[in-house]
């Protein structure tokens, strides 16, 4: 497991449409998923322990942007024969064992990964309404360990502003993960 951090934000990436499989077998694309305020796209696997670490803190994230009109999708995109445990029947295990919401796809070619320039997992990128990206950071303050009663949900709190039409603060820190597991 080769441990990686997300890049700066490139303020004039717009986020390339795609269409991809989801879990329950319909496909699902950015425009399909887009909100009114903005959109989510997170780059996540099942096996990953910083995807695991955060679990707990990620359905309950993303129901908090959907209440305010954010959509939300997850990708995976890592290379499931090598990788088992990110197969598509694990990830609707995965979904379901953690309350998903929202689509969680399958990026089976890696050619959306490599669009968006996703690195690690997880890989947060958060658009406005204009598909603009705002946001490139880590979930919250705890990172992949427990949340205490100090951490901050930055994730949350930039795509908040992004969805009433403000900056989202510019000091952001990187999301930290295991690798993409290219084929």
């Amino acid at each position: 497991m080769a441990l990686l951090q997300t890049p700066e934000k490139d303020t004039s990436f717009y986020a390339p449409d795609f269409t991809l499989k989801n879990i329950d077998g319909s496909s699902v694309s950015l425009s399909g998923v887009k909100g009114e305020n903005g959109v989510l796209v997170m780059f996540i696997c099942n096996h990953c322990p910083y995807v695991k670490g955060i679990t707990d803190r990620l359905a309950s994230t993303m129901k908090a942007l959907q209440n305010q009109k954010i959509g939300v999708v997850a990708i995976m995109s890592n290379d499931a024969e090598n990788y088992p445990a990110d197969s598509f029947e694990n990830m609707k295990i995965f979904a379901e064992e953690n309350e998903f919401t929202f689509p969680y796809v399958i990026d089976e070619t890696q050619e959306v990964a490599k669009a968006y320039g996703a690195v690690c997992t997880p890989d947060f990128f958060g658009f406005d309404a204009d598909g603009k990206l705002q946001y490139r950071g880590r979930l919250d303050s705890s990172g992949h360990q427990p949340a205490n009663s100090e951490t901050v949900p930055e994730l949350l709190n930039a795509m908040t502003a992004i969805a009433e039409g403000k900056t989202p603060p510019t000091d952001e820190t990187p999301s930290m993960g295991c690798s993409i597991k290219w084929k």
